[in-house]
């Protein structure tokens, strides 16, 4: 992603973070739930964004343990400082979290909801998630099955007429074998790959609509191509619409929760 492409993404994460927040939460939270994160342990949370889940890592290790945030993106990152403030045990790590430096063997778990499909180099990426792991430690994350069975992404794409134009990226490890086969080279064992459906919400029917058509693959194409947002809000506020009740709009999202040892 171009650095201006990358800051227009990050700028609409921010403006939309409490919604968003509130249809992933759920699902990160299962991915959580994987990793078992232990009062005084150091977990490093990759693709941290605007803090979330750093807060909720946060609560579970408690002020004897420690929480890394890692992102690519200053803006998502100075929203999770200010959300962290006062939390003693958080610090954020601006950078690539494929090329993190820590020391080896340092941390207790590493976490991510939904940051871990756009690495350059995914094996080298988890390679060094490996490397830092003490023996004990655990992997745990949250990624996206495919398009088609996301209709949290599809409904609205399909809606607007958008579907060709979608990035596949958010939808790389589709294939369990290959997310599997990508894990073993990278080192790591008892992986355990578990399919999740769950239906996710924003609120009613226009924090929905916001949403999408900022973030997401909808969201991303209309950030790059900014004429045709009219049309698609209009079909997409229809298609919501048919859904049912307009007070919850609510779609299915499809992930593997992922979890792996040393």
């Amino acid at each position: 992603m171009a650095d201006s492409a990358r800051d227009l993404a990050a700028r609409a994460w921010v403006e939309v973070r409490e919604l968003l927040d509130l249809q992933l939460s759920p699902l990160g939270l299962r991915a959580m739930e994987a990793l078992s994160p232990q009062p005084g342990e150091t977990i490093v949370d990759v693709g941290c964004g605007a803090g979330q889940t750093v807060l909720q890592l946060a609560e579970r290790v408690g002020p004897a343990g420690r929480i890394i945030g890692v992102d690519i993106a200053p803006l998502l990152l100075e929203a999770a400082r200010v959300r962290a403030k006062g939390l003693t045990q958080v610090a954020f790590v601006d950078g690539d979290a494929q090329t993190l430096a820590f020391p080896d063997k340092s941390v207790d778990g590493v976490f991510s909801r939904f940051g871990v499909m756009a690495f350059a180099d995914p094996v080298a990426a988890f390679a060094n998630f490996h490397r830092m792991l003490k023996p004990s430690g655990r992997l745990a994350f949250a990624c996206w099955r495919s398009l088609a069975e996301n209709e949290l992404d599809q409904l609205p794409l399909r809606a607007a007429g958008l579907e060709a134009m979608a990035d596949p990226t958010p939808f790389r490890f589709e294939d369990a074998e290959v997310l599997r086969a990508t894990l073993t080279a990278a080192g790591f064992r008892k992986i355990d790959i578990q399919a999740h459906d769950e239906a996710v919400s924003s609120g009613d029917l226009e924090a929905m609509l916001t949403v999408l058509l900022r973030v997401g693959p909808l969201g991303r194409i209309l950030r790059e191509n900014p004429t045709l947002r009219a049309a698609a809000e209009r079909r997409v506020r229809a298609a919501l619409a048919a859904t049912g009740d307009r007070s919850r709009v609510a779609l299915k999202a499809a992930t593997w929760i992922v979890s792996a040892g040393v």
